[in-house]
C-alpha cells in the first residue's frame, strides 16, 4: 500500500482532506468508541495537522499539533487516531514519531496531552511521563502526560 504523509496548517486543508479526516475522527471516536461529543471544537484552526492518504484518498491516520495556549499553555497532542484497518501495523508508532521529529525542531518544547488511560505504555515509549490521577473523559479513562525536551 503506498501512503502519503502531509503536515499541513489549518489554513492548507483542502476540503477534501477535512472531510476525509472528519471522517476517521468520527468513524472512530464517535461510533467505534460509542461515544457522542463534539468533535469540532474550535481548536483544528489553531493546530498543525499531520496525517497520512493512502493511495484512494482516505484518511488512514491522524493527529493535532495543537499550539501552545490552546488547550494547554505548553504545545499539545490532540485526536491521535488510526482507522481500524490499519491498527498493529506500526502506522501509529509511525504518526507518532513523525510528531516527535516536528517538536525535536523546535527549542526546548514542552509538549502535554490527555491520554486515554490504556495507552499510557504507548506514549511513554515516545518520553511522556504520567502527572496526574486517572480521571473521566467523554466516559473514558484518561491521563495528563508530559513531555520535555
Amino acid at each position: 500500500m503506498k501512503i502519503q504523509w502531509f503536515l499541513k496548517d489549518w489554513s492548507e486543508l483542502s476540503k477534501d482532506e477535512l472531510y476525509e479526516i472528519l471522517a476517521l475522527r468520527i468513524e472512530v471516536f464517535v461510533i467505534e468508541q460509542n461515544c457522542p461529543y463534539q468533535d469540532v471544537d474550535g481548536k483544528d484552526k489553531k493546530s498543525r495537522h499531520l496525517f497520512a492518504m493512502d493511495e484512494t484518498g482516505k484518511c488512514i491516520t491522524f493527529l493535532r499539533l495543537v499550539k501552545p495556549g490552546v488547550s494547554y499553555k505548553e504545545w499539545s497532542i490532540g485526536r491521535v487516531v488510526t482507522s481500524s484497518s490499519m491498527r498493529r501495523t506500526g502506522l501509529g508508532k509511525e504518526l507518532m514519531k513523525k510528531a516527535m521529529l516536528f517538536f525535536a525542531e523546535l527549542e526546548n518544547p514542552s509538549v502535554r496531552i490527555s491520554a486515554q488511560s490504556h495507552l499510557q505504555k504507548f506514549y511513554e515509549d515516545f518520553g511522556f511521563k504520567k502527572v496526574s490521577e486517572e480521571y473521566m473523559e467523554d466516559d473514558i479513562p484518561h491521563i495528563e502526560m508530559l513531555f520535555n525536551s
